[in-house]
């Protein structure tokens, strides 16, 4: 199949289709719009169901029904969105049932504004509802991976009956790339467990209402024994020209590409430059920075300094771990990075 241009939020949207999404319930907000339109247009008559609820709160609930009865679901917003759609993604993590959730960042706090930001890492990787819970998070750098991640999200959900975000922000929503679709088949799952009809069997309930603190303790366990698995097997990241680097930066989505241009005009410098990037921000890839012990590590990113929590915990006290950022839809420039890189390996010489 031939590439094709696409915005990243259309991409996204025509991936899940692909992977076999056949409910979609969400509602208006930028930057992310794209992804229900899209939805309203091609869902219905490649034979799903699109649905504008009346809210976020609505629609995740939406969500919760259609993944119950074994459909193949997802919902997307941005940031305040997010933030409403919370009560019931823990909900939905404690039922054990797989859905997406697009997430397609703006700055903030508050309302913000419509331009790209990164302050929402916390809300995805720390569980921003109520509870011990967590959900896998897969962050894409490309249009090319927001339709790669859309697709392998649904498996991933499916497989570890877990919902999955995809944490993007509003530049990779609106930009435009060539793009390329999977030809794979979706994996297919037995769901015996869903609420389709009880004619010939036991019913099936759905519930995590547990007044008994017991039962509720040994839900929560096995919940953990489920995450700690998931953590095994799920990580992932990708890392350039890290093999002789004295100095790793660590940065996702926009951020990566910012700081990959920025480690390619520190070596035309002579400057020993690499970068880890994390795909699943949630497991997240502790491994490459423990290997990297001992190092200098420089964190990108649009936000006050929620990636860097993570790599601090990687690094463990070994090594230095340094913090560049933008905030308020700035988007940070390779240029201002490579002087961040002068300072900490030159002193801030030829700055």
């Amino acid at each position: 199949m031939a590439k094709v241009l696409m915005k990243g939020n259309e991409a996204l949207a025509e991936a899940a289709i692909r992977a076999g999404c056949r409910a979609f319930y969400g509602y208006p907000i930028t930057p992310q719009n794209e992804v229900p339109s899209y939805m309203a247009q091609n869902l219905p008559e490649r034979g799903g169901v699109y649905l504008q609820a009346e809210s976020e709160v609505s629609a995740i609930n939406m969500v919760y029904g259609a993944a119950g009865c074994g459909v193949r679901v997802m919902t997307s917003s941005s940031s305040p969105g997010l933030s409403l759609k919370m009560e019931g993604i823990s909900y939905i993590a404690a039922a054990e049932l797989p859905c997406v959730i697009v997430n397609v960042m703006r700055c903030g706090p508050g309302l913000g504004g419509i331009h790209p930001g990164q302050g929402d890492y916390f809300q995805a990787v720390k569980g921003g509802g109520h509870g011990d819970y967590r959900l896998i998070v897969l962050a894409p750098a490309s249009v090319q991976e927001m339709a790669d991640l859309t697709f392998e999200a649904f498996d991933l959900a499916d497989k570890w009956r877990n919902p999955v975000m995809i944490l993007a922000d509003g530049l990779l929503g609106q930009m435009m790339e060539p793009v390329k679709f999977s030809q794979k088949e979706p994996l297919a799952v037995e769901k015996p467990w869903a609420t389709t009809g009880a004619r010939g069997r036991r019913p099936n309930t759905v519930n995590t209402l547990d007044i008994v603190p017991e039962s509720l303790e040994r839900r929560n366990y096995a919940l953990a024994d489920k995450y700690s698995r998931i953590a095994q097997s799920e990580t992932r990241w990708q890392e350039y020209k890290t093999e002789d680097a004295d100095l790793l930066l660590a940065a996702y989505g926009t951020s990566a590409r910012v700081a990959r241009s920025a480690v390619d005009m520190a070596r035309a410098e002579g400057l020993k430059v690499g970068l880890i990037r994390p795909i699943s921000l949630w497991p997240f890839p502790s491994e490459p920075f423990e290997r990297h012990h001992g190092k200098e590590f420089l964190v990108v990113e649009m936000s006050m300094g929620q990636l860097v929590e993570d790599v601090r915990l990687a690094v463990n006290g070994q090594g230095t771990v340094h913090f560049h950022n933008r905030l308020g839809g700035m988007v940070p420039t390779p240029r201002e990075v490579l002087v961040k890189i002068k300072d900490i390996l030159l002193g801030g010489e030829g700055q």
